[in-house]
């Protein structure tokens, strides 16, 4: 009897386990037995593209990464991280989002616009998931007919890194009252880059001041069209740009040759190119967000087009003091002197 007994329980467990690894192959590898972590929680896979290697894409990186791996440990849940770095060129994203898809993701991070371009044509077909960050204006991006906030319709959800241009034009004539022409910088290969200096330049036009565009097509033009624009303007403006940013050093050198102040478009330019000041948005902070959003996605189900996009709130207005000091200028209240050694 004793013997029936141990048999059928054998038959038994048997089926169990069979059933859990048929299980574990019908959810696409993702979920893990109690056996294997301890806790019986799930796997995901989650392949980061960004385009290149800079302060402020750095931070929303680690601040997705950081966030996402923060909310799965309390589940018990694991995350699987393909990190990949695009070296500034729009032909490496659509490489890399290509093996995410081919490596059956769970979900793709684009961090920035062509990142998310990329993304978006390559799961047209698969719907994988994907979030976006340091992204400025979603509609423009991925040439969708939509409201800044509102859903993409389509698999693609994500966070803006736009801070009010208006509120960056006033920068101009409250800290420079008496600059007639403002010289726009940017890359042309870069549509959210244009989506900004046009709306900077509706404002500033408003107020009566000349505003004209610099645009560059790479690195190898910048320092040509700064020289341009410093020339031929009383204060530079540089808009949330990926390309600027990375070489922010090269229009800094230039703009202190000609003795021309430079506002920036968020916080990454702002040091790179020891710019008077910013109204900036935390790229950390706008990753950590990006990392919720992921999260609900992965362990809920929830549908990207569903999700409206995340547009940020706490922004700060910072000063450069010594910029400030050397061209002049008189500080409001409600600007915060900048900390250059504090750390992301």
């Amino acid at each position: 009897m004793n013997k029936i007994v141990k048999k059928v329980l054998g038959i038994g467990l048997s089926v169990a386990m069979v059933g859990g690894m048929f299980a574990a192959c019908a959810n696409g590898g993702t979920e893990t037995t109690t056996a294997a972590n301890g806790e019986g929680g799930k796997t995901f896979k989650v392949g980061v593209c960004q385009l290149v290697q800079h302060e402020a894409l750095d931070a929303a990186t680690k601040g997705f990464q950081e966030k996402l791996e923060e909310l799965a440990k309390a589940d018990g849940n694991t995350i699987e991280f393909d990190i990949q770095n695009a070296s500034g060129e729009s032909t490496n994203c659509a490489t890399i989002v290509n093996q995410f898809v081919s490596n059956n993701d769970d979900l793709i991070m684009a961090n920035a616009t062509p990142a998310l371009q990329a993304a978006m044509n390559a799961t047209a077909a698969n719907k994988i998931p994907v979030v976006g960050t340091s992204v400025t204006d979603y509609g423009t991006a991925l040439e969708i007919d939509m409201k800044a906030g509102d859903p993409t319709g389509i698999n693609v959800t994500g966070v803006s890194d736009l801070a009010s241009l208006d509120e960056q034009a006033k920068q101009v004539t409250t800290l420079f009252p008496n600059a007639k022409k403002v010289g726009c910088i940017y890359c042309s290969a870069e549509a959210n880059s244009t989506f900004q200096v046009e709306g900077i330049k509706a404002a500033l036009d408003a107020s009566g001041i000349e505003t004209t565009f610099y645009s560059f097509a790479d690195s190898n033009d910048i320092q040509a069209v700064a020289k341009k624009a410093a020339a031929e303007s009383d204060v530079i403006y540089i808009p949330t740009d990926n390309q600027a940013a990375s070489n922010g050093q090269v229009i800094d050198a230039v703009c202190q040759e000609a003795g021309v102040p430079i506002i920036a478009g968020e916080e990454g330019i702002f040091k790179s190119t020891n710019a008077v000041a910013t109204f900036s948005i935390s790229y950390y902070d706008i990753g950590v967000h990006a990392g919720e959003m992921a999260y609900e996605i992965l362990t809920k189900g929830t549908d990207p087009a569903t999700m409206p996009i995340w547009q940020p709130t706490d922004l700060t207005y910072y000063v450069n003091d010594d910029m400030a000091k050397k061209y002049k200028v008189t500080v409001p209240e409600n600007y915060t002197s900048y900390d250059f050694s504090k750390a992301e």
